[in-house]
């Protein structure tokens, strides 16, 4: 049997396949295996069946292995099979082992030749074989038959490539000797993965039936094309014997009787056969194995050490365990809310804003766009300032502007900013509550603690959220006690026929012309079809124009539009449009572009949309019916008065002067007001207070009962920590004393790359190598001389083989007895 320590290892491999065989993907070993690789008809199947002593592979014409077998060999005291689909079921009639198998592939594979990548695992006990795990793979073929898709070829490919290019696992190259042996698919598909042949064992199948006066013996001496691990030749029952049911000891001493009387193999009988190549695979399985046990090792106890936290969480369910778990999440929701809302590097988002981002631009673009939107057309402005006067005076004719009337113009402007504060309240809220679900739902595997959290933070940030309205309301109202005309920025009534505000056409916020304010990709929504269609641009918003590049890269400018007379108007959604569009247009009346009116620009959201409209506030673009120029809507009403007309123009200067005030008061204000009883007052409680509610609650135990799904993957997690410490003990039993077989140097094995272009030569004999019953090819000479007949190059050919004076053969590796 060879080295009996080594063999050892085997069915320990063995034990380790079954207690990791149900931990699931992630901990899927590549355990060491032999996968038996060739061509229909090869003799795969046979070669199987004469390491098991036993008919029990289903036969027939065509691909009859549709799916992959994974066959385990373990020397027992009593002969019976198990099937890991069939557990705690002993076959020992082998006929059904052999229906078993027909019937499980049909199950996933259908009658009618389909395939299957989902193994069939099958344990052999028997006293008759040794311990070897093989796999069995379907045959190459090219042509579909029945229910085969086209692509055949490539599946049944890609299916042996998933078990052959593991690098621990040996490959058992099935060849025909009455076939091309260089152009041998198994062999190439084999060279591909293992370049160097350190895992490639061939074995040459059908000796017995080649041409009468041809052999394989340079092949099987390893000579005429060299293997790193050399050739193994069988001798399988023919479809006679199999019809006939020969039985496999028979078979197997009709083999043994076959290499010793055959002239040319007799002298290297004792490295052929069937029971010579049980042994062989025996001992590179068991030196492979040995050489991959410290990878191994270490790769389950990577995989221990990543289980042992959760281990250690749910190994325990006691009322202790829980609380420590309640406390332990809070903690971590605490955190994660805090990171969410203050920024953090961990695990950043780079597709979407969230928590501190998106309230940052409530505050920033989305509340500035709402102030400006709630100015009133310039007409109506000025005709209210005009009843105003008016009424103020009565029935006297007013001689001078009259306080009054500023007074009630500005208050009536500061009262109607409390609905855009109230909707930056409600939005900063909904943003809150947005982060804190996200932040809750990593508690899902509580189901009730998730729950209740839920609950009470949500109250918390609806408490706050009042607090929060009735202090703006309360700023607003101390705004609205006292009008503050000495404030240092207010113009005064001196200043008042002086233009205060500064013209949109130079500069804008204190930036200069060339500073810019926003880039990004627009789409110019309403250019025609016959025009080129909906393109989209790259936009660059400067404080003086809006200009386009056919890229990003900045290099080719298709137009620049000065923002002269520009304003901002809304564009509805289109039915069937993902798009959200909004427009700009000139007031004069004039193209903004090309023979166009307006100019319509689609984003693809809603948050581009108002981070757009907010720079293009910034910039002096303001809404349709929201002007400081007086010029959007037409002229305003005429005055007969020319002394009312005066009024109403100072009072006007006045009105904008004092609320630029207000309105730079309430944008410091807001933010500070919103952190201080919003979002600074729900992160504290939820840091400090939140664990204190939940135990007054008096269900602490029932909080943390888990979820099916949690209960479910705590059963895994302690599954798998069993099954890899059971693991780590099987490969403690293992003695690493014993000594490898060293692996034979390496050959020159470039012969099967050159069989894609048919030029395998032969450095010996000049010839292309050929194992059938054919004559080999004359080889093309440059000579003028008589040329050879094929029988006569035969007879030269034969010669030389057998010649040992005028060319010296090259000797094979030596191959080490396994007696």
């Amino acid at each position: 049997m060879g080295n009996r320590g080594m063999e050892d290892l085997i069915p320990l491999i063995n034990r380790l396949h079954d207690g990791l065989s149900n931990v699931g993907q992630s901990c899927s070993l590549h355990l060491p295996q032999i996968a038996v690789v060739g061509g229909q008809s090869a003799g795969k199947s046979s070669v199987l069946e004469n390491f098991v002593g036993r008919d029990l592979l289903p036969r027939g014409s065509g691909i009859v292995t549709r799916r992959p077998l994974i066959l385990q060999l373990l020397s027992a005291d009593t002969e019976y099979g198990e099937f890991f689909h069939c557990k705690g079921k002993k076959f020992t009639d082998f006929d059904e082992i052999r229906k078993e198998i027909e019937s499980e592939t049909c199950r996933l594979t259908g009658p009618n030749k389909a395939i299957s990548p989902v193994p069939i695992n099958l344990r052999i006990h028997s006293p008759n074989v040794l311990n070897l795990t093989l796999v069995d793979l379907p045959g190459i073929t090219k042509v579909p038959v029945g229910d085969q898709p086209a692509d055949i070829e490539y599946q049944i490919r890609d299916m042996i490539m998933q078990y052959i290019c593991k690098e621990n696992c040996l490959i058992l190259a099935v060849t025909p000797a009455n076939t091309d042996l260089a152009n041998s698919d198994a062999l190439k598909l084999a060279k591909d993965v293992d370049p160097q042949g350190q895992r490639t064992i061939s074995v040459i199948t059908k000796l017995d039936l080649m041409d009468e006066g041809t052999d394989a013996r340079e092949i099987l001496e390893n000579r005429l094309l060299p293997l790193r691990r050399g050739y193994i030749g069988v001798v399988n029952r023919n479809q006679k014997d199999i019809d006939g049911k020969k039985d496999i000891q028979a078979a197997l001493q009709a083999e043994k009787k076959f290499f010793l009387s055959h002239p040319a193999y007799k002298h290297m009988a004792e490295r052929m056969g069937t029971l010579y190549l049980q042994r062989i695979l025996n001992q590179q399985l068991t030196n492979h194995i040995q050489d991959t046990l410290p990878a191994f090792r270490s790769h389950l106890h990577s995989q221990l050490l990543a289980l042992d936290k959760e281990y250690r969480q749910y190994s325990s369910d006691d009322t202790a365990s829980r609380t420590k778990t309640l406390l332990q999440l809070v903690q971590r929701l605490a955190v994660d809310f805090e990171k969410l809302i203050e920024g953090s590097g961990d695990k950043v988002d780079t597709v979407n804003l969230s928590g501190g981002a998106r309230i940052n631009r409530i505050f920033h673009e989305r509340f500035p766009f709402e102030l400006v939107k709630i100015e009133s057309d310039e007409r109506k402005l000025r005709q209210e300032i005009n009843y105003a006067i008016r009424n103020i005076h009565g029935v006297r004719t007013g001689m001078f502007t009259p306080d009054l009337a500023f007074e009630a113009m500005v208050k009536r402007a500061i009262t109607r900013l409390k609905g855009p504060c109230i909707k930056c309240i409600e939005m900063v809220g909904q943003e809150l509550l947005t982060t804190v679900y996200q932040c809750i739902n990593k508690l899902s595997s509580f189901p009730q603690l998730r729950d209740e959290t839920e609950r009470i933070v949500t109250n918390e940030i609806r408490e706050q959220e009042t607090k929060c309205r009735e202090q703006v309301l309360l700023l607003i109202d101390i705004q609205l006690s006292y009008i503050n005309t000495n404030h240092e920025d207010f113009i005064g009534f001196n200043n008042s026929q002086q233009v205060h505000s500064q013209s949109n056409n130079t500069t804008v916020a204190g930036m200069t012309g060339s500073q810019v304010i926003q880039k990004g990709w627009l789409t110019i929504s309403n250019i025609g079809i016959m025009k080129g269609g909906a393109r989209e641009y790259w936009f660059i918003l400067s404080a003086e124009s809006l200009s386009w590049f056919k890229d990003d890269e900045e290099k080719e400018k298709k137009y620049m539009l000065p923002l002269d007379n520009l304003k901002l108007r809304d564009v509805e959604k289109g039915f069937m449009s993902s798009k959200f569009v909004f427009a700009i247009f000139n007031t004069e009346l004039r193209n903004v572009y090309k023979d166009y009116k307006c100019l319509e620009l689609a984003c693809n959201s809603h948050e581009e949309l108002d981070s757009w409209k907010a720079s293009l506030l910034r910039a002096g673009v303001y809404p349709e019916k929201v002007g400081v120029d007086g010029q959007e809507n037409g002229p305003p009403d005429t005055f007969t008065d020319p002394q009312l007309e005066r009024q109403v123009e100072t009072i006007r200067n006045l009105l904008d002067s004092y609320m630029s005030i207000i309105h730079k008061t309430i944008r410091d204000l807001m933010p500070k007001t919103i952190m201080h009883f919003m979002v600074n007052s729900v992160k504290e409680f939820i840091s400090s207070e939140l664990l204190a509610q939940l135990y007054a609650l008096g269900e602490c135990s029932a909080l943390m009962d888990e979820s099916p799904e949690q209960q479910q993957h705590r059963v895994e997690v302690l599954r798998k920590h069993a099954a890899l410490k059971e693991a780590l003990a099987v490969i403690g039993e293992i003695s690493t004393s014993t000594c490898s077989t060293p692996l034979p140097p390496p050959v020159n094995s470039s012969w099967i790359q050159l069989t894609s272009s048919n030029s395998a030569i032969d450095s010996v004999t000049g010839v292309k190598p050929v194992i059938r019953g054919h004559a080999p090819p004359v080889p093309q000479m440059p000579h003028t001389g008589p040329r050879v007949s094929p029988d006569s190059f035969q007879k030269l050919t034969g010669q030389h083989s057998r010649a040992t004076t005028s060319v010296p053969r090259r000797q094979p590796p030596a191959i080490p007895s396994v007696k």
